[in-house]
């Protein structure tokens, strides 16, 4: 763990373009600035990894289609010039074989990276996310939030990173809350 630290949090998520990628990592630099062991790791990492403990997870995923990828977008994305390697699982597939016992807690988060042009739909991958995560048993501390990006392929928009890092620093924030109020 590292100095001063004495809450852990992961940041599962899928990337096809970096995007998200880039979004996760400045969410885990904003749960540290809050005080938290952070680790954004990419889910096709995590697809085979055991039981781990943490006080928060947060998980996030490009919008494909109104919602969270199928491997049918990730071919479509790879096509389109994502690397090939991450069209086997991504979030959904993902989510459908997880439970809080796998972490230890029940507390999770949710963001998701769509296209500028379609920012006001209600359908998107974090709210897709979300729904599942909760019948799978997780409790979300906040609704999903979504970060821009230009163009399918990026990049993101100006200012997006440092507002993910500033929301990271938040929600680890809402964790402790959460803890205390245990």
């Amino acid at each position: 763990m590292k100095a001063g630290a004495d809450r852990s949090a992961l940041v599962v998520y899928e990337s096809m373009f970096d995007n998200t990628a880039h979004v996760a990592e400045a969410i885990a630099r904003g749960l540290e600035r809050a005080g938290f062991e952070a680790h954004a790791v990419p889910v096709t990492s995590l697809a085979a990894s055991g039981p781990m403990k943490v006080d928060l997870l947060a998980v996030g995923a490009p919008t494909h289609t109104f919602t969270l990828s199928r491997r049918e977008t990730r071919v479509d994305a790879a096509r389109r010039g994502a690397p090939s390697g991450r069209v086997a699982i991504g979030l959904r597939d993902w989510i459908a074989g997880v439970t809080p016992g796998r972490f230890g807690t029940e507390r999770v988060v949710v963001f998701d990276t769509r296209v500028t042009r379609v920012r006001r739909l209600r359908l998107a991958a974090g709210v897709t996310a979300a729904r599942l995560l909760r019948r799978r048993g997780f409790r979300l501390l906040r609704k999903p939030v979504a970060f821009m990006v230009d163009e399918t392929s990026g990049p993101l928009r100006e200012g997006e990173v440092a507002r993910a890092e500033r929301w990271g620093q938040m929600m680890g924030a809402a964790c402790r809350d959460d803890l205390a109020a245990a």
